[in-house]
């Protein structure tokens, strides 16, 4: 199978057996305090912080989760935050996550960088032969990690070559090649057997960066922008390893020694071991759980061809994992992904009534996505969510139509029909109705493939967070949400069964 493949390729045997020493160390330990780890991805602003923010929050605070069975039938006794257990890794920053929720109503910032945290669930098993012999205590190490370095992972199988002529070939896609022109009018002007020279190489490395930037805005909203680190550098930023740029016309060919070819190709190398292979290593090769997020509004915000790209994207991030169930003795040296959840977020920019039309999107783009991944192996749901609700529901007449609206604040900036909002007001919005016809998505998608395409037929606009309910006695509730609890039983809910 194509995801067996490509995640075994991606490291040598040197790497496997550090991740089998890893893993062994990890299962000893998890014998007297038993633990699980679920990785969070998805692409820019799917709402991986807010999720986790209020994923923990809900548990802590004990949210109204009524189909997280352990919740609801009262069997955690408590949840709370312990340190993470890795000390080279970035907390992630949930108390400044919620302040910024709760408090500022700002959505936080995103994820630029991995980052972990640790949340431990005391519970009661509802099994009387488990409450014997468990110790009634679950370690949840959160993984949080952009979804961009995912779509990394795909370049420890190609040469500089094929990467180069890959990337001049997506450039040139009709919805990619107005930004893409001032980057390859400026590698047209480029010999690749010329010597070296870094001014030339900082230059095509700085103007591809900002062609892969500029498909990543609002208006275009694309997916697939390998190499990742060009759009979130962090402590990379201005090294060699970041100072490449795919080369035209190289075919086949050989790089001669000292040219700007075999710079660029030794840079492209170095990205792969320095950069990607630890990031799979350390972090991805680890993972109990994965939840993919999926910001498939803005895609159809943005048109057919970005819901191309995006499944696109959802098939190389699905085809990266470590799908499957081992047994007794490979588990204690290799882990595996047993189950993945791929999530639409914000569900509450839309009426309850397109909500299953929003998740049959997404099932249709996860099924097709797993089959040209020939994905097999784990468990794979999918469910339309809001991990932070915020807007509610109702209805206003419109001569003698009764339309259904959402509610809520539009951050300053959106806009209707010409009308901005100044993210002060409370407004009631008919959002539009996704189709009926789920399949009409996708043919639109196919047929606009190598097409500009149309303007499309629903726009949506971003909410800020919530203003906080309280109770009679004046405490906070915990963050509304919709259907983070399903999102919950099916990551979790086995392991405090």
């Amino acid at each position: 199978m194509r995801g067996h493949i490509l995640a075994t390729s991606l490291t040598t045997f040197a790497d496997e057996a550090r991740i089998a020493l890893d893993t062994l160390a990890g299962r000893a330990t998890g014998l007297f305090s038993p633990s699980l780890r679920l990785g969070v991805t998805g692409l820019s602003r799917a709402g991986k912080t807010v999720f986790i923010s209020a994923l923990v929050h809900n548990l802590v605070h004990g949210g109204r989760l009524p189909l997280f069975e352990a919740q609801k039938s009262g069997r955690i006794a408590r949840a709370f935050l312990e340190q993470q257990p890795d000390d080279a890794v970035p907390r992630f920053q949930y108390e400044d996550h919620i302040a910024a929720l709760v408090d500022d109503r700002i959505w936080p910032d995103s994820t630029r960088a991995i980052s972990e945290m640790r949340l431990t669930v005391e519970y009661e098993s509802a099994s009387g032969w488990n409450r014997m012999f468990s110790a009634g205590k679950l370690s949840i190490d959160i993984v949080d990690y952009p979804g961009e370095w995912l779509l990394d992972l795909p370049l420890l199988g190609k040469s500089f070559n094929e990467f180069s002529r890959e990337a001049f070939e997506m450039a040139v896609l009709p919805v990619r090649s107005d930004l893409s022109q001032s980057w390859r009018e400026l590698s047209g002007t480029i010999d690749a057997n010329a010597d070296a020279d870094e001014m030339t190489a900082r230059r095509l490395a700085e103007s591809f960066a900002l062609y892969l930037k500029a498909c990543k805005h609002d208006e275009r909203a694309l997916s697939t922008l390998p190499p990742g680190r060009f759009l979130m550098p962090g402590d990379l930023e201005g090294s060699p390893a970041l100072t490449f740029a795919p080369l035209p016309g190289l075919g086949d060919g050989r790089a001669r020694p000292g040219s700007l070819h075999a710079m660029m190709e030794r840079r492209y190398e170095a990205y792969r071991t320095h950069v990607i292979k630890p990031f799979f290593r350390e972090h991805i090769a680890r993972l109990d759980r994965q939840i993919v997020l999926i910001d498939a509004l803005q895609a159809l915000n943005s048109g057919p061809a970005a819901m191309a790209d995006l499944e696109r994207a959802a098939t190389e991030i699905l085809a990266c994992f470590r799908p499957g169930r081992g047994n007794v003795l490979s588990d204690l040296f290799s882990r595996r992904i047993d189950r993945i959840l791929v999530a639409a977020t914000k569900a509450d920019h839309l009426h309850h009534e397109s909500h299953d039309r929003l998740q049959a999107i997404v099932r249709r783009l996860a099924d097709r996505a797993i089959a040209r991944a020939n994905f097999t192996g784990a468990a794979v749901d999918v469910v339309a969510m809001a991990a932070v609700r915020a807007t509610r529901e109702g209805t206003v007449k419109q001569g003698k139509e009764t339309l259904p609206v959402i509610i809520g604040t539009p951050l300053e900036g959106e806009r209707i029909d010409g009308e901005v909002f100044d993210g002060k007001t409370e407004t009631a919005i008919f959002p539009g109705d996704l189709p009926d016809n789920i399949n009409a998505v996708f043919e639109q998608a196919d047929a606009q493939l190598q097409r500009s395409p149309p303007e499309p037929p629903v726009r949506f606009v971003r909410f800020r967070p919530p203003k906080l309910e309280r109770t009679a006695e004046g405490v906070t509730l915990s963050l509304p949400h919709i259907r983070l609890d399903r999102a919950l039983q099916f990551l979790i809910g086995d392991q405090l069964a």
